[in-house]
């Protein structure tokens, strides 16, 4: 299925960080796609990534971003 103005694998992407009282979550900028709340001991340390792949399932579509961090 065609996305038009939507990421595709290889995209470099940057996420904004929001804070919960114990989580974290990430935005794929602009306001594309959501993260999971994130515990605080894995928060990220970069604020871009390279889209990997772009999933669909029956609830909808996931993307897979990968951050190099050191």
């Amino acid at each position: 299925m065609e996305r038009p103005g939507q990421v595709k694998e290889g995209d470099r992407v940057t996420v904004t960080e929001g804070v919960l009282p114990s989580n974290y979550y990430y935005t794929i900028n602009p306001a594309i796609a959501m993260s999971g709340n994130i515990p605080f001991r894995e928060r990220l340390k970069t604020d871009s990534g390279t889209v990997v792949s772009v999933e669909e399932n029956e609830r909808g579509y996931y993307v897979i971003v990968e951050f190099e961090e050191s």
